[in-house]
């Protein structure tokens, strides 16, 4: 069984990232879900940058780093949107990670001032009309990291959701996220 860093997007640690925690808990995973915000969640994504905006992105993405810590090196590092640049930065830079798994977002292996390491497994989930994925450019970073690795695939669902795996969002999508969940749960087996 696999051992799960698991980093929450902008509005926190919602129960919908604790739903998805959970369900790989059933399947057996050990998944650590630390809160990057002290407890803090927003209802909107605009409420939740502004918070971001106040601490900063880039400390946002040093407290997943330091999450890390405190694990084991052979982890599988996940990050749903705000999440996935200190999961990325991690799987990528880390010695010893397991895979990766980013849902909504990707960023350019280059921001991170290494190559991805090539037989390091990565899932990339998101929507093939989510405009934060698409229009920022997260949808080409995603297509160059799996042309240069040897396992790796992106997963692109019917929909323009940005945090659609969400369970307690009015942007969740059920059918979507079965098969999300179905195909993480094949990954991490």
């Amino acid at each position: 069984m696999a051992d799960v860093l698991l980093l929450h997007h902008v509005l926190g640690r919602t129960k919908g990232i604790e739903a998805i925690a959970d369900q790989l808990r059933d399947a057996g995973h050990t998944v650590h879900v630390p809160d990057l915000f002290n407890g803090r969640m927003f209802s909107s994504l605009e409420e939740g940058l502004v918070f971001v905006k106040e601490i900063g992105f880039e400390e946002v993405t040093a407290r997943g780093v330091r999450a890390a810590s405190e694990l084991s090196r052979d982890v599988v590092y996940a990050g749903f949107s705000l999440g996935v640049p200190a999961a990325q930065q991690l799987a990528q830079t880390r010695e010893g990670a397991r895979g990766a798994l980013f849902f909504h977002a990707c960023l350019p292996t280059s921001a991170f001032e290494s190559q991805w390491p090539v037989d390091l497994p990565v899932q990339i989930h998101a929507m093939s009309a989510d405009p934060f994925f698409v229009e920022d450019g997260d949808i080409n970073a995603a297509r160059e990291l799996v042309a240069s690795a040897n396992h790796a695939e992106l997963f692109l669902y019917e929909g323009k959701e940005h945090l659609f795996t969400d369970s307690s969002l009015p942007s969740y999508d059920a059918d979507a996220t079965k098969l999300v969940i179905k195909r993480v749960l094949d990954f991490l087996a």
